[in-house]
């Protein structure tokens, strides 16, 4: 059988009260202790007893977690009051008004103007400040042009391997027109033909290492085409 709902309110008896205490004190404590691990919370927990004795639990400093409270209170508190909300907007607003003349200074100064009131030192300062800058300008640049050449370099070689295959498609292609004119007009025809020296289309490639393949489509001369067609007659 379960166990009976307790009546929340305050515990007559003093030696039954005592009890309690110590019983749901301990489980607080321990449940603290459980959240801290398992949430990573900061936790801090003060009690005091009907006699004034103290109990704290804190996973961090208590100083510090007090310190936090009270800072996180005052700033829900000034959000929450209209003058102090507009006092605080108006302070963060003159420290990004200050932030933005120094930054507008200091512009001013790289760009060479409005140097008067530097020091030898704070010329010093912006001259090695500016060396910085144009080393590392430099080598951002350096870095790119380098990057293009490498790229540059890779299309080359690709383009260079698709001429190698191009040439290696042209000198099949021209095997295959060769053996498909000896089926046609015979080998001793064929042969005429590789005695003159005349082949139906050639080919002109480029052999350099970069330089891009040029080809040239050339037609058969006519007065040897006609004299091969009046043979096979």
């Amino acid at each position: 059988m379960g166990r009976g709902k307790i009546v929340i309110r305050r515990i007559d008896n003093s030696s039954s009260r005592q009890v309690t205490f110590s019983k749901r004190r301990n489980g607080l404590l321990k449940k603290a202790k459980e959240l801290a691990i398992l949430c990573d919370a900061q936790v801090g927990l003060i009690i005091f007893s009907s006699t004034g004795k103290l109990y704290e639990f804190s996973n961090t400093s208590m100083k510090s977690i007090v310190e936090r409270y009270n800072k996180t209170k005052d700033e829900r508190n000034q959000l929450h009051n209209p003058v102090s909300e507009l006092k605080l907007w108006q302070k963060e607003a003159a420290m990004l008004r200050q932030q933005l003349q120094e930054l507008q200074q200091n512009h001013r100064q790289v760009m060479g103007e409005q140097l008067y009131g530097l020091t030898i030192k704070d010329l010093q300062h912006l001259e090695n400040r500016l060396e910085t800058s144009i080393r590392g300008i430099r080598m951002k640049k350096e870095q790119i042009l380098h990057d293009e050449i490498q790229e540059l370099s890779w299309k080359g070689s690709l383009m260079h391997q698709e001429n190698l295959e191009l040439v290696q498609k042209v000198n099949i292609i021209q095997q295959e027109n060769v053996d498909l004119y000896k089926k046609a007009f015979g080998t001793r025809d064929a042969n005429e033909l590789n005695g003159n020296s005349t082949t139906p289309y050639y080919f002109t490639v480029s052999r350099e290492v970069h330089a891009p393949i040029h080809l040239q489509l050339s037609q058969p001369e006519p007065h040897n085409f006609a004299r091969v067609v009046s043979n096979q007659r």
